[in-house]
């Protein structure tokens, strides 16, 4: 015959440690879940100084018309191997074995594009590399002159009180460039030979708007009229 066995009865404490252990258990793994949930994204770095909590709202830069004198030295430079060739073509028209080859022909231009690519690349970096950022918290200028000269200033978001444009000059409405300028607490900042200055402005009021800050600053700067008008006329009255 076979007799059943018996499992171990077990005490009343194994037992309430038993279901303590596997309450702590599901409790941490509720918690680990909800900091998952709760774990938000960082929002991702788009400069080297832009803060942990800081979101990018606008870039923008300046009319590639900076870069005039180094697009100047560029065609210099562009023309420089060719200019080369036809001199020696001059000289030695008469002399069949001194007269240039194709080879030295492709080699000239070659030359010319590399010297060409030196001039202007000290003005293309200090276009590419100066621009205009704001974000939810402020606004910031970075300006690149040269390959080794960097500047970097910026401003509160909640300090700026005004955004206008200037487009002066037959040169300026031709192609397309201005000026902005921004008023606030601290001073005014100009910003020269900005492309599509109209739009830019737009978008810079807009996002104002949305922050809440154009409506208060308004408001402010109305007050502020108020109040100088009507010291000027108690200055008037008294006078």
């Amino acid at each position: 015959m076979v007799r059943n066995r018996r499992r171990p009865t077990k005490t009343v404490d194994e037992v309430i440690d038993e279901a303590t252990e596997a309450e702590f258990n599901d409790d941490a793994v509720s918690v680990a879940k909800d900091d998952q949930v709760e774990q938000s994204p960082r929002p991702h770095k788009y400069f080297h100084d832009q803060f942990d909590d800081e979101e990018v709202l606008y870039v923008f830069r300046k009319h590639p018309i900076v870069m005039r004198k180094g697009i100047i030295l560029w065609a210099l430079g562009m023309l420089a191997g060719p200019m080369y060739i036809l001199a020696l073509s001059f000289i030695y028209q008469n002399d069949p074995s001194k007269f240039p080859t194709p080879t030295m022909f492709l080699l000239s231009m070659l030359a010319s594009f590399v010297i060409a690519t030196l001039l202007i690349a000290p003005s293309y970096i200090g276009w590419y590399f100066s621009i205009f950022i704001i974000t939810d918290q402020r606004f910031l200028m970075i300006k690149q002159k040269g390959l080794f000269h960097r500047g970097v200033s910026d401003v509160g978001i909640h300090q700026i009180q005004s955004v206008n444009y200037e487009v002066a000059g037959l040169q300026e409405t031709l192609l397309g460039f201005g000026t902005i300028k921004i008023q606030t607490y601290v001073g005014d900042v100009d910003i020269h030979e900005v492309h599509h200055p109209a739009k830019i402005q737009k978008r810079i009021t807009l996002i104002l708007r949305d922050l809440g800050i154009a409506g208060m600053q308004t408001g402010n700067a109305t007050a502020g009229k108020q109040s100088a008008r009507r010291s000027e006329n108690i200055a008037n009255e008294e006078v």
